[in-house]
């Protein structure tokens, strides 16, 4: 099936690791331009290059903090000046510190808020700008987590900021759908790279067993229904459904669970 996507202008945040890595890619196979924004350049231009050997139409790697107002603004222009717009955003930087609450320290919430809440503020305002200035009828896709719709120990912050992202999506469908632009978010589960390349050195799995240890992850994997946990093209695929006209041109406000049947809500 077609899904449209090809030549359109893509943003994809975080796009140099795990998760934002397949969804670049999977983009690429489209025949996207795509705009990666990361904050770590030299994981994020090989990225790129892989890319564009997969079939991207182009790719340019912009460095940004998504933290950072002024730099997202820069990156959004960035693409909007080589692209001639922004038909897709994909919200995908997001962070944690696993921990109970009780051993987390303001410093810590500072942080979970700006790199989880506070960039995704930052460019889905920048990029509505774009859309509604050139009347695109795109589509923003923001990754949330399962730990927002069930709540989960040693991500008491993590998992509201989620929710949060949840309830701004839906806000947002509601505010601009009448321009046809959709809002919709994507909740993975534990999702983890297939090899150690697939990780910058900023990324949350650049050690994998500071997460969890492998018996860990076999025993997540046999608690969920599917026997296995999340990888990254599992996300890509659902991104690219929800990004796309030709396959989710009716679905907005939506929370998508892509997390092997770890959360079931109706």
């Amino acid at each position: 099936m077609d899904l449209e996507l090809n030549n359109k202008s893509v943003i994809v945040t975080g796009g140099g690791s795990n998760i934002g890595r397949g969804i670049v890619l999977a983009f690429a196979q489209e025949g996207a331009n795509i705009t990666l924004a990361d904050i770590d350049e030299k994981q994020a231009g090989q990225v790129a290059e892989l890319a564009l050997k997969k079939g991207a139409a182009d790719v340019q790697v912009i460095k940004t903090d998504v933290t950072n107002l002024e730099q997202v603004k820069a990156m959004v222009n960035a693409a909007d000046t080589k692209f001639g717009g922004v038909d897709v955003l994909v919200n995908n930087v997001g962070w944690d510190d696993l921990m109970f609450f009780t051993q987390t320290t303001p410093e810590l919430w500072q942080k979970l808020i700006a790199i989880n809440f506070t960039s995704n503020l930052n460019c889905t305002h920048s990029v509505l700008e774009v859309m509604l200035k050139n009347k695109t009828k795109g589509s923003i896709v923001s990754l949330s987590s399962d730990a927002s719709r069930q709540g989960e120990a040693r991500e008491a912050v993590y998992g509201a900021l989620k929710a949060g992202i949840n309830s701004l999506m839906k806000s947002i469908a509601k505010e601009n759908g009448r321009f046809g632009i959709r809002c919709n978010a994507v909740c993975p589960g534990v999702t983890i790279p297939e090899e150690d390349d697939e990780v910058g050195a900023n990324s949350m799995w650049t050690q994998k067993d500071a997460m969890f240890t492998e018996e860990q992850f076999e025993m997540i994997a046999k608690a969920l229904p599917l026997k296995k946990v999340g990888r990254p093209n599992d996300l890509a695929n659902a991104v690219l459904f929800m990004a796309s006209n030709a396959t989710a041109g009716h679905v907005t406000g939506q929370v998508l669970s892509v997390s092997g049947g770890y959360s079931m809500i109706g």
